[in-house]
Order: structure tokens, then C-alpha cells, then sequence
């Protein structure tokens, strides 16, 4: 199939009948091939041939045999087929090949992920990486398989990178440094482990920010050449920083021209035409509850006793549906950027402000075109009966969760304190239901990051996953789970939320790393088990550590066209719904929803809903990794500016390691990890007990474990390895005593 067909906005757009029948008629036939490939491939008698070998042996004429080379490019990146010596394919696993994306660890060594249930990522050492980068898709050679790389004390196979694929980035972020012989680039990325030479750096100045094409690179053992194409400005300059973020992750910055035309053409209120058709709910006391810094406001509740016990739960969503019409520059721009992001200084909208800010955000005393979920709740919380309509609300209240969070802790003394202590008797009960069916309590504090009027960090704040949010959760829970079974019960394609089962090899691992903090634990597979330890590590100086690493033994979740289930909430049937103005799969399921509610069908295919899925999965993971690094930066700068600072600020820590070289703590307000060094522990000379994982003094006797609470301040930052080392408070440096060499402590 040629590459205009996989264009996703053909795929998405309302496209004539005689077009979307050639599409589906291109699609079906790459479809035949792939599995006429793969059968011909698996054959016991099969020799490697080459593409015009595979033709004739398919009986494919010279015409068709085009569009062979087209299917066997993407079966090749798709890891399904491998090309070996003399561009012959063969199946993967026959020639010991692993296809996938480069994931890069800042020392230089790097994982390959494995398809095959069961089977451990593939580690590939430093120098057998070749010139592949982070993120990169890249053939591997398996070089020892798991007997043998135990044998040599690793416990997964290893393997050799042959081939890259696809780059995943032809242009890198970086600060401008200079040697005695040349220009070169510091990558900001720390997995990126090669500076990258430039020629002459224009206008730039040495350490600037700036960004640089990478030429072609042939040999790992000289570093990638590239050339500066733009440059960001200084390292210290306002807005750099963030600036840096948005063109490494490739983000967009402006919306076209006629995305912006086509958002002016709406129209900023919401005449009375548009109610036509739609359940009036304006006498509904109707209220939102967002973050105090929230820009957009796309869902609102409303909650109600019943007679005879039980509630009325009504969840009301913005309607972008109804201003992004499919197949438009808006939805076309909207499904590019697939959702918006969040930087510590700005966010950058998947609509224009004239919608996410404007007519599609649900602010109060204003008339808003809304698509509604009515949920009825028996007395013991479970659901009586779902309802769905498009609405138009009149929010009564905008409330910030700590206004809410203030109201539940008070006795209600009004309209609003009733209905706020209502809600939040049914969304308890809601959550106490959902962990009893298995759901895993996996919420994390938050850190938001507060900036001066130059984006400069001036506080860390830890926002707590308090009542008010829990009230908000269980509702857009709730909708969520009612909406995807609504689709799946209608037969209607639409874009799920998924949460695959983890894999068992991963949560053995995983278990093995609770044991060695002290856990008694049995089988993690079974998920009473799981919920059992994550509610024995409540409130331990580890809880954040240890979950973090729950997190990284599960899959990832993802949008798909099947409703696979999620496994973190055990919930069968789960979509999303609630936030369709920061995200294009709510706007998707919208439409699905729609059809069921005017009983009508609009054409949709699974091939194009299982395109959508994909390409929103993968913007999720981009907004998320900009967001984190984002953060990340951002804390680093804050930490930066205590040390220069002449009063240094003293945090709150925890030890949740300990090494021969220090101690690795956390801070618990600021959720950041960080080293106390060995050697700034100058009050005595410290040896390490690797049997009961401490430090003793050797003279004092004092003891640091795992748990034990300091006083720490920052000692030292390392912009470019993103890694923080902190002192304890309470040591003051002394002069070591004559013959003694503080030396000594590094590796006692």
C-alpha cells in the first residue's frame, strides 16, 4: 500500500464513499500480503530470498510487486520480517534478530524491548550500540541468549545493534561548548551520551542553547557531526530553558492559518439556536472543581439525594464536538498534536484559545453546550441506570480543590457545603467499591513548580491527592467506565483506554526488589497480593520509591480500538470522556456517543480508529516525557539556586538506600531523589555493612539505614546528568587530623 494511504487525516476525514472504498480496498489487500509474507516465511523448507525472489515465489506480477517492496518496508519496521545479508528477508526469531525502539541509559548501555510474552528486554552494552541513539529503531543481534549471559553473571540475554531503521530525531538540543580544536554540542538529553561536533557556530556564543541537524553518522568511533540551524539564546535567559523542552520533543508553538480562521468563525457565546435538540439543565446547580492555576474548565458535576436512598450523579463535559467538525483544519490540527501539554510556564493547547478558553470551557454564569452522563446509584453504590444526553449547563460555582478540600472539612452551612458534602458521601463510597474490586491505589503526590514574573523557580509545592480530588477522580471515573460500556454494548468503534496485564517475568523482578527492603510478599501475580503490599508500604519512608517501581514492572496504558480492559482500575469496559478539550481521544469517543444518541451511523472503519489509537498513544508518551522533563528542569534550576543562595533552604529526607559510596535519599516535600556522598560525611570515617545495608562510624558508632530521617541541604548540581547531592544538615566540616586523607572515606 503506498504512503498516501496511510495518511491518518485521509483515514479521518469524511472522504467520498468511492475514496474510502479504494482505501479499504488498499488496506485489505496490504493485509492479504502481510500474511501471505509471513505464511511463505514460516515454511520449514523456506530459504532467505530477496525481494524479487519473494514476488515470484507469491506470483506477483512486475505491478504489484511494488507495492511488495511497500508492505515488506513496513512489516520491516514493524519488527514482523528481517532483512539480513543481501537484503534477503527472514522471520526474526530464525536468525535471532530483535526489532524495536533503543531505550539508552546516560552510562551508555541500552535495553531493546521484546514482543514475546515472558522474555526479558534485550541489553545491549555500550560498545555494541553502534551509532544508534536513544529512541532510535534499530535490529539487534542476540549475541548470548539467556544460559549464557547468566553464566557471565548478567540475568538477560545480550545482543548487538545491526541496523537502525529509523532515527528517531534528526535534530538535537544541546549547549554550545567549546575545546581547544573545536565547537561542539552537549546534548541536554542525558541518553544522548555523544557530544555532538559542530562547525562554525554563526551566531551563536558558547553556552548558548541551541539546536543542531545531525548529519550522517557512519562510525561510533568519531563523535556525530552536525550544524546549528537555530539558535535559542543563553542557558540563564528567560524562557530558554522551556523553549529548549518544546523543540527537543518537537512540539508546536503557533496554530496554522486556517486552524486560526476556522476557531474565529465560532462564534464566542452560545446563541439560543444552538439549545435546539438538547436537555436544558441551567436550574441544575451545576459546579466545576479544578486546579487554583487551571485555564480550561471541561467538566462539571451534580450530585443529588433520591427518594428511597441512593444518588443522582450527573457529570457534564464540554461539547467540542460540537465546534470541531471531523475532517476540518481544527480536528486535523487537533488530531496532529493529540492533546495538549503542560510546561511548568505555559501550556500548549491542542485548540486555540478561542475554544479551550473560551467556548468550550465551562465557566460559570455562562451558557455552555455540554454532553452529559446521568448515573443512578443505589444505596450500596452500585450503578441503577446510565442515561446520556447533549445538554447545555450554567455552571453556578467555579471552585479551586482547595476551596473544595476547605468546604468537606467544615460542617455545610449552605447550598453549596450540602451538595459538596453529598457528592463527596457517594464518591467515597464509590472508592471504598473500587478497591474492594481489585483496583490498585497507585496515586502520587504532585510537585508544582511556582515561577517568578521570569519563569524563574521560587517554590516547590507538594499538592496532596486529597478529598477534593478524589471527589473529581471518582466521578470522571465513573463516567468513563459507563460511556465505554455504552460503545461496546452498541457495537460503536471508538478509542478505549487500555491497561493490558502485566507481565509475570517483570512483577518476579519487581518482588525480588520488595524482599530486599525486609517485605514479606507472596505471589504478585495474583492482585489481592499486590494491594495487600501496597497497603503495607502506606506511609513508609519508601512508599514513593517502591511504587514508582510497581509502575515501571506494568505496562504502560494506552488508547486502543478494542476494549481490552484496565488492569490498574479493574475495570473491564474503561474509555476516556471527561477531557475532550486537552485530549483528541474524548473527542472521538464523543462522536461515538453521539451516534448512539441520534441514532445514526457515520462510517467508521476499525482500521482507521486502530490508526487514531496508535498516533494518540504515542503523543500521550511525548506530552508526558516533555512534562516530566519539564519539571524536572525546573527543580534542578530551584536546586541551583540554593546553592547559590546564602542561607540555603534545610529539607526534610529519607534514606531509601544505602551504598558503599552514600546514601540515596528522597525528599519527601519536593519529590525529588538525590546522593549524600560518602565523603561529605566528615564527622567520622563511615564503613559499609553490605549484610545489614548501613554505614557505620567507625569510631562514633553512628548508623545510617534505610528509613532513617535527615536534615539535608544541597551541596551540588549537575545540570547536565540531572543528578542533585545533598549534605546533612547537622555536619559541620572539620580539618582531618594530621596523616588522614578525607580521600579515604570514598570508598571505605
Amino acid at each position: 500500500m503506498g504512503d498516501w494511504a496511510n495518511r491518518p487525516d485521509l483515514k479521518i476525514a469524511l472522504v467520498p464513499d468511492a475514496v474510502r472504498a479504494e482505501i479499504d480496498r488498499l488496506k485489505s489487500q496490504s493485509d492479504s500480503l502481510r500474511q501471505q509474507i509471513l505464511h511463505l516465511l514460516g515454511q520449514p523448507n523456506y530459504r532467505p530470498l530477496d525481494n524479487v525472489e519473494l514476488g515470484k515465489a507469491l506470483g506477483r506480477k512486475s505491478g504489484v510487486r511494488m507495492n511488495l517492496n511497500a508492505v515488506l518496508r513496513e512489516m520491516e519496521r514493524d519488527g514482523e520480517v528481517a532483512r539480513i545479508r543481501k537484503n534477503r528477508y527472514v522471520l526474526p526469531a530464525e536468525a535471532d534478530l530483535v526489532t524495536g525502539t533503543l531505550s539508552v541509559h546516560q552510562s551508555g548501555f541500552a535495553f531493546l524491548p521484546r514482543e514475546k510474552a515472558g522474555e526479558q528486554d534485550l541489553f545491549i552494552a555500550a560498545e555494541n550500540t553502534g551509532t544508534a541513539m536513544h529512541g532510535d529503531k534499530v535490529v539487534a543481534r542476540i549475541t548470548r541468549d539467556e544460559r549464557s549471559a547468566r553464566a557471565r553473571g548478567r540475568d538477560r540475554a545480550e545482543g548487538r545493534v545491526i541496523r537502525i531503521l529509523e532515527r528517531a530525531h534528526d535534530t538535537i538540543v544541546g549547549t554550545l561548548q567549546q575545546s581547544k580544536n573545536f565547537f561542539y554540542v552537549v546534548p541536554d538529553d542525558p541518553r544522548i551520551v555523544h557530544n555532538v561536533y559542530v562547525g562554525s557556530p554563526g551566531k551563536a556564543r558558547l553556552g548558548d542553547k541551541v539546536v543542531v541537524r545531525l548529519e550522517s553518522w557512519e562510525s561510533r568511533h568519531v563523535n556525530p557531526e552536525g550544524e546549528i540551524v537555530e539558535v535559542l539564546g543563553a542557558s540563564s535567559a528567560p524562557g530558554v530553558d522551556v523553549l529548549s523542552i518544546i523543540r527537543k520533543y518537537h512540539l508546536p508553538t503557533e496554530f496554522p492559518k486556517p486552524v486560526l480562521e476556522e476557531a474565529h468563525r465560532i462564534p464566542e457565546t452560545v446563541a439560543e439556536e444552538m439549545f435546539e435538540g438538547r436537555e436544558d439543565l441551567r436550574n441544575k446547580f451545576i459546579v466545576t472543581i479544578d486546579p487554583d492555576d487551571a485555564r480550561d474548565f471541561d467538566d462539571a458535576i451534580d450530585v443529588a439525594r433520591v427518594s428511597g436512598g441512593g444518588w443522582q450523579l450527573g457529570v457534564h463535559i464540554a461539547d467540542v464536538a460540537a465546534y470541531v467538525k471531523p475532517g476540518g483544519a481544527l480536528d486535523r490540527e487537533a488530531y496532529k498534536r493529540g492533546n495538549s501539554v503542560y510546561l511548568p510556564d505555559r501550556v500548549i493547547p491542542m485548540l486555540p484559545e478561542r475554544l479551550s478558553n473560551g467556548v468550550c470551557s465551562l465557566n460559570p454564569e455562562v451558557n455552555r453546550l455540554t454532553h452529559s452522563v446521568f448515573l443512578e446509584f443505589a444505596k450500596d453504590g452500585q450503578t441503577k441506570s446510565a442515561r446520556f444526553g447533549r445538554t447545555v449547563i450554567r455552571s453556578a460555582k467555579r471552585l479551586t480543590y482547595r476551596q473544595a478540600y476547605a468546604i468537606l472539612q467544615s460542617p455545610p452551612n449552605d447550598q453549596l457545603g450540602e451538595r459538596l458534602h453529598v457528592a463527596w458521601e457517594l464518591a467515597s463510597l464509590l472508592r471504598r467499591n473500587r478497591f474492594k474490586q481489585g483496583s490498585l491505589d497507585l496515586d502520587f503526590p504532585e510537585v508544582k513548580v511556582r515561577l517568578d514574573p521570569e519563569g524563574k523557580p521560587i517554590q516547590l509545592e507538594r499538592i496532596e491527592n486529597d478529598e477534593s480530588h478524589q471527589l473529581i477522580e471518582e466521578f470522571m471515573l465513573a463516567a468513563n467506565e459507563a460511556v465505554a460500556r455504552e460503545l461496546k454494548n452498541r457495537l460503536i468503534p471508538t478509542v478505549y483506554r487500555v491497561h493490558e496485564n502485566p507481565d509475570p517475568e517483570k512483577l518476579a523482578d519487581y518482588r525480588e526488589l520488595i524482599l530486599s527492603y525486609g517485605y514479606k510478599v507472596g505471589d504478585l501475580s495474583k492482585r489481592t497480593e499486590l494491594q495487600r503490599l501496597l497497603a503495607s508500604l502506606r506511609g513508609k519512608p519508601e512508599e514513593q520509591a517502591l511504587k514508582i517501581g510497581l509502575l515501571k514492572s506494568l505496562k504502560r496504558a494506552r488508547y486502543a480500538p478494542q476494549p481490552l480492559g484496565h488492569y490498574g482500575l479493574a475495570k473491564n469496559n474503561y474509555t476516556h470522556f471527561t477531557s475532550p478539550i486537552r485530549r483528541y481521544a474524548d473527542l472521538v469517543v464523543h462522536r461515538g456517543l453521539a451516534e448512539v444518541e441520534q441514532s445514526r451511523r457515520v462510517r467508521t472503519d476499525m482500521g482507521s480508529i486502530g490508526v487514531i489509537a496508535e498516533h494518540i498513544s504515542e503523543t500521550e508518551r511525548i506530552a508526558a516525557e516533555a512534562e516530566m522533563d519539564g519539571v524536572k528542569m525546573k527543580k534542578l534550576e530551584f536546586f541551583q539556586r540554593q546553592l547559590e543562595a546564602r542561607d540555603p533552604q534545610v529539607f526534610r529526607a529519607t534514606v531509601l538506600e544505602v551504598k558503599n559510596f552514600g546514601l540515596l535519599v528522597e525528599l519527601p516535600d519536593v519529590l525529588i531523589t538525590g546522593l549524600i556522598h560518602v565523603s561529605s560525611l566528615t564527622d567520622d570515617f563511615y564503613s559499609y555493612d553490605s549484610a545489614q545495608r548501613r554505614l557505620i562510624g567507625r569510631q562514633s558508632r553512628r548508623r545510617f539505614s534505610v528509613g532513617d530521617a535527615l536534615r539535608v541541604f544541597v551541596a551540588r548540581v549537575d545540570v547536565f546528568k540531572r543528578q542533585v547531592d545533598f549534605a546533612i544538615a547537622d555536619e559541620r566540616p572539620r580539618k582531618p587530623r594530621q596523616g588522614q586523607k578525607r580521600g579515604r572515606n570514598r570508598r571505605s
